[in-house]
């Protein structure tokens, strides 16, 4: 990469975190940096977890297909996969190139449903905390 790439990531970056920190200013009118910091741990949470319930459906012969073939790899790759399933299932991202099939789908759903549920759970958590104010 050139240096020009480089100097454009850093601005690009640099400008998302100044975007997120004003969003976390304290204050009645700013967000709540410990809520985002919830926000960012719950999720963590919930897709390491979902991660390694995949993971360890793996070995009972209840995988992710990756490509639309079934592919043997290593533990390591084994749990790349999961964590990456498990990430872009939760953000609702859902690429398609890793599928689960058998019981696995059923713990998409369930993780997808949870996805979707959880950024509503939190704003009703701060509308509930302002309204207590």
């Amino acid at each position: 990469m050139t240096i020009n790439s480089w100097i454009f990531i850093i601005l690009v970056s640099i400008t998302m975190l100044l975007s997120i920190g004003y969003f976390m200013k304290r204050g009645k009118r700013g967000f709540s940096i410990e809520i985002f910091y919830s926000l960012l741990v719950v999720y963590s949470i919930v897709i390491i977890g979902f991660a390694l319930i995949y993971f360890i459906l793996s070995f009972n012969r209840i995988v992710l297909v990756e490509g639309g073939e079934l592919r043997q790899v290593s533990i390591v790759g084994s749990l790349i996969h999961s964590g990456y399933f498990s990430g872009v299932t939760m953000l609702t991202i859902g690429y398609g190139d890793i599928t689960p099939i058998g019981y696995g789908r059923l713990i998409a759903l369930i993780q997808a449903l949870i996805g979707y549920i959880l950024p509503t759970a939190f704003v009703l958590r701060i509308v509930q905390n302002k309204q207590d104010d």
